[in-house]
Protein backbone atom coordinates (compact mmCIF):
# COMPACT_ATOMS: atom_id res chain seq x y z
CA UNK A 1 0.00 0.00 0.00
CA UNK A 2 1.52 3.74 -1.03
CA UNK A 3 0.20 6.84 0.73
CA UNK A 4 -1.21 9.36 -2.57
CA UNK A 5 -1.86 13.03 -2.58
CA UNK A 6 -3.98 13.86 -5.41
CA UNK A 7 -4.60 17.66 -6.42
CA UNK A 8 -7.48 18.94 -8.50
CA UNK A 9 -10.48 16.88 -8.62
CA UNK A 10 -11.21 17.23 -12.55
CA UNK A 11 -11.90 14.04 -14.81
CA UNK A 12 -8.37 12.77 -14.77
CA UNK A 13 -7.77 13.58 -10.58
CA UNK A 14 -10.98 11.39 -9.99
CA UNK A 15 -10.15 8.60 -12.08
CA UNK A 16 -6.71 8.52 -10.22
CA UNK A 17 -7.83 8.66 -6.58
CA UNK A 18 -10.66 6.51 -7.39
CA UNK A 19 -8.59 4.02 -9.20
CA UNK A 20 -5.98 4.34 -6.21
CA UNK A 21 -8.13 3.88 -3.83
CA UNK A 22 -9.90 0.47 -5.16
CA UNK A 23 -5.73 -0.51 -5.34
CA UNK A 24 -5.93 -0.38 -1.51
CA UNK A 25 -3.62 3.12 -1.58
CA UNK A 26 -4.09 5.47 1.26
CA UNK A 27 -5.36 8.47 -0.72
CA UNK A 28 -5.62 12.12 -0.15
CA UNK A 29 -7.43 14.46 -2.12
CA UNK A 30 -7.64 18.06 -2.71
CA UNK A 31 -9.25 20.81 -4.32
CA UNK A 32 -10.10 24.76 -3.78
CA UNK A 33 -13.70 23.96 -4.58
CA UNK A 34 -15.71 22.99 -1.05
CA UNK A 35 -18.64 22.06 -3.42
CA UNK A 36 -16.23 19.31 -5.40
CA UNK A 37 -14.85 17.94 -1.72
CA UNK A 38 -18.34 18.13 -0.32
CA UNK A 39 -19.73 15.41 -3.35
CA UNK A 40 -16.35 12.97 -2.72
CA UNK A 41 -15.40 13.27 0.56
CA UNK A 42 -17.82 10.12 1.18
CA UNK A 43 -16.20 7.69 -0.92
CA UNK A 44 -12.67 8.69 0.57
CA UNK A 45 -10.95 8.76 3.92
CA UNK A 46 -8.99 12.01 3.67
CA UNK A 47 -10.14 14.97 1.66
CA UNK A 48 -9.29 18.70 2.20
CA UNK A 49 -10.98 21.88 0.57
CA UNK A 50 -7.38 24.25 -0.40
CA UNK A 51 -5.81 26.52 -3.22
CA UNK A 52 -2.53 24.50 -3.38
CA UNK A 53 -0.81 27.31 -4.88
CA UNK A 54 -0.58 29.20 -1.20
CA UNK A 55 2.38 28.18 0.51
CA UNK A 56 0.54 27.95 4.00
CA UNK A 57 -2.55 25.33 2.26
CA UNK A 58 0.36 23.33 1.16
CA UNK A 59 2.59 23.26 3.90
CA UNK A 60 -0.14 21.58 5.89
CA UNK A 61 -0.71 18.54 4.04
CA UNK A 62 2.52 16.97 5.00
CA UNK A 63 3.59 16.29 1.23
CA UNK A 64 7.16 14.56 2.54
CA UNK A 65 5.39 11.80 3.51
CA UNK A 66 3.25 11.08 -0.06
CA UNK A 67 4.88 8.29 -2.00
CA UNK A 68 3.42 10.18 -4.67
CA UNK A 69 1.71 13.27 -5.11
CA UNK A 70 -0.81 13.90 -8.70
CA UNK A 71 -1.26 17.48 -9.76
CA UNK A 72 -4.39 16.81 -11.78
CA UNK A 73 -5.00 20.56 -12.66
CA UNK A 74 -5.67 20.52 -16.28
CA UNK A 75 -7.57 24.15 -16.68
CA UNK A 76 -4.93 26.39 -15.18
CA UNK A 77 -1.53 25.85 -16.18
CA UNK A 78 0.27 28.29 -14.25
CA UNK A 79 -1.21 26.85 -11.48
CA UNK A 80 -0.10 23.10 -11.99
CA UNK A 81 3.47 24.80 -12.37
CA UNK A 82 3.60 26.59 -9.44
CA UNK A 83 1.92 23.37 -7.39
CA UNK A 84 4.31 21.23 -8.93
CA UNK A 85 7.25 23.38 -7.48
CA UNK A 86 6.33 24.09 -4.15
CA UNK A 87 5.71 20.63 -3.46
CA UNK A 88 9.24 19.92 -4.36
CA UNK A 89 10.09 22.62 -2.21
CA UNK A 90 8.38 21.20 0.87
CA UNK A 91 9.87 17.89 -0.02
CA UNK A 92 7.51 15.82 -2.13
CA UNK A 93 9.22 12.19 -2.97
CA UNK A 94 7.77 12.27 -6.44
CA UNK A 95 5.84 14.12 -8.05
CA UNK A 96 3.72 13.26 -11.10
CA UNK A 97 2.14 16.43 -13.49
CA UNK A 98 -1.06 16.47 -16.16
CA UNK A 99 0.22 18.27 -19.05
CA UNK A 100 -1.73 18.66 -22.36
CA UNK A 101 1.41 20.07 -24.53
CA UNK A 102 4.74 19.11 -24.56
CA UNK A 103 5.77 22.76 -23.70
CA UNK A 104 3.71 22.63 -20.23
CA UNK A 105 5.92 19.11 -19.96
CA UNK A 106 9.39 20.77 -20.44
CA UNK A 107 8.41 23.35 -17.46
CA UNK A 108 6.93 21.08 -15.49
CA UNK A 109 9.97 18.71 -15.33
CA UNK A 110 12.51 22.26 -15.40
CA UNK A 111 10.24 23.05 -11.79
CA UNK A 112 10.54 19.59 -10.10
CA UNK A 113 8.05 17.25 -11.65
CA UNK A 114 9.79 14.03 -11.97
CA UNK A 115 7.23 12.42 -14.37
CA UNK A 116 4.43 14.29 -16.49
CA UNK A 117 1.48 12.77 -17.98
CA UNK A 118 -0.70 13.18 -21.17
CA UNK A 119 -3.93 11.82 -20.26
CA UNK A 120 -6.12 13.19 -23.25
CA UNK A 121 -3.27 12.69 -25.93
CA UNK A 122 -2.66 9.39 -24.61
CA UNK A 123 -6.02 7.88 -24.52
CA UNK A 124 -6.62 9.55 -27.99
CA UNK A 125 -3.49 7.86 -29.81
CA UNK A 126 -4.80 4.68 -27.74
CA UNK A 127 -8.33 4.95 -29.42
CA UNK A 128 -7.11 5.84 -32.67
CA UNK A 129 -4.80 2.49 -33.09
CA UNK A 130 -7.59 0.49 -32.32
CA UNK A 131 -9.93 1.71 -34.34
CA UNK A 132 -7.35 2.15 -37.16
CA UNK A 133 -7.37 -1.40 -37.28
CA UNK A 134 -10.03 -4.57 -38.15
CA UNK A 135 -9.71 -6.27 -34.97
CA UNK A 136 -7.65 -4.95 -32.38
CA UNK A 137 -9.24 -5.58 -29.18
CA UNK A 138 -6.59 -3.67 -26.89
CA UNK A 139 -3.46 -1.49 -27.08
CA UNK A 140 -0.38 -0.56 -24.09
CA UNK A 141 1.81 1.49 -26.07
CA UNK A 142 5.72 1.03 -24.88
CA UNK A 143 7.79 3.09 -26.93
CA UNK A 144 6.63 5.18 -29.73
CA UNK A 145 7.68 2.60 -31.56
CA UNK A 146 6.26 -0.74 -30.21
CA UNK A 147 3.52 -1.74 -28.46
CA UNK A 148 1.43 -4.61 -26.99
CA UNK A 149 -1.69 -5.50 -28.82
CA UNK A 150 -4.34 -7.99 -28.13
CA UNK A 151 -5.67 -9.56 -31.30
CA UNK A 152 -8.13 -12.34 -32.72
CA UNK A 153 -6.33 -15.36 -34.42
CA UNK A 154 -7.14 -15.77 -38.10
CA UNK A 155 -9.63 -18.52 -38.78
CA UNK A 156 -6.73 -20.48 -40.82
CA UNK A 157 -4.75 -20.98 -37.80
CA UNK A 158 -7.58 -22.94 -36.32
CA UNK A 159 -5.96 -26.57 -35.94
CA UNK A 160 -2.22 -25.41 -35.81
CA UNK A 161 0.30 -25.05 -33.42
CA UNK A 162 2.62 -21.58 -33.00
CA UNK A 163 5.33 -23.26 -34.42
CA UNK A 164 3.45 -24.18 -37.81
CA UNK A 165 2.01 -20.76 -38.03
CA UNK A 166 5.63 -18.98 -37.56
CA UNK A 167 4.04 -15.75 -36.64
CA UNK A 168 7.50 -14.26 -35.39
CA UNK A 169 9.15 -14.80 -39.12
CA UNK A 170 6.30 -14.03 -40.69
CA UNK A 171 4.85 -11.20 -39.27
CA UNK A 172 7.27 -9.61 -37.52
CA UNK A 173 5.97 -9.80 -33.91
CA UNK A 174 6.12 -11.93 -30.91
CA UNK A 175 3.90 -13.60 -29.07
CA UNK A 176 3.70 -13.20 -24.86
CA UNK A 177 0.71 -14.24 -24.26
CA UNK A 178 -2.64 -16.11 -25.16
CA UNK A 179 -5.91 -15.64 -24.36
CA UNK A 180 -9.05 -18.29 -24.31
CA UNK A 181 -12.24 -18.22 -22.83
CA UNK A 182 -11.16 -15.08 -20.73
CA UNK A 183 -8.34 -17.22 -19.49
CA UNK A 184 -4.76 -15.73 -19.97
CA UNK A 185 -1.79 -17.63 -20.47
CA UNK A 186 1.58 -16.07 -20.63
CA UNK A 187 4.15 -17.27 -22.91
CA UNK A 188 2.38 -20.28 -24.49
CA UNK A 189 4.48 -23.26 -25.63
CA UNK A 190 5.56 -23.82 -29.56
CA UNK A 191 3.76 -27.17 -29.24
CA UNK A 192 -0.13 -25.11 -28.54
CA UNK A 193 -2.34 -25.72 -30.94
CA UNK A 194 -4.98 -22.60 -31.74
CA UNK A 195 -9.00 -23.29 -31.03
CA UNK A 196 -11.79 -20.82 -32.58
CA UNK A 197 -12.33 -17.74 -30.22
CA UNK A 198 -8.22 -17.73 -29.08
CA UNK A 199 -6.91 -13.98 -28.86
CA UNK A 200 -2.84 -13.87 -28.65
CA UNK A 201 -1.18 -11.01 -27.11
CA UNK A 202 1.72 -9.87 -29.10
CA UNK A 203 4.63 -6.78 -29.08
CA UNK A 204 5.95 -5.20 -32.02
CA UNK A 205 5.66 -2.60 -34.13
CA UNK A 206 1.83 -0.92 -35.02
CA UNK A 207 2.94 -1.05 -38.60
CA UNK A 208 3.50 -4.76 -38.73
CA UNK A 209 0.56 -5.49 -36.38
CA UNK A 210 -1.83 -3.52 -38.90
CA UNK A 211 -0.02 -5.76 -41.90
CA UNK A 212 -0.98 -9.02 -39.96
CA UNK A 213 -4.65 -7.39 -38.86
CA UNK A 214 -5.05 -6.82 -42.94
CA UNK A 215 -3.90 -10.63 -43.89
CA UNK A 216 -6.06 -13.16 -44.21
CA UNK A 217 -3.81 -15.85 -43.51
Amino acid sequence: MKSILVIGMGRFGKHIARKMTELNNDVMIVDKEDSIIEDLSPNFTDAHIGDCTSETVLSTLGVRNFDLCFVAIGSDFQASLEITSLLKEFGAKYVISKASRDIQAKFLLRNGADEVVYPEREMAEKLAIRHSAKSIFDFIELTPEFGIFEIPIKEAWIGKSIAKIDIRRKYHVNIIALKSKNDLKPLPGSEYIFQKGDHVVVIGKPSDVFKLDEKNL
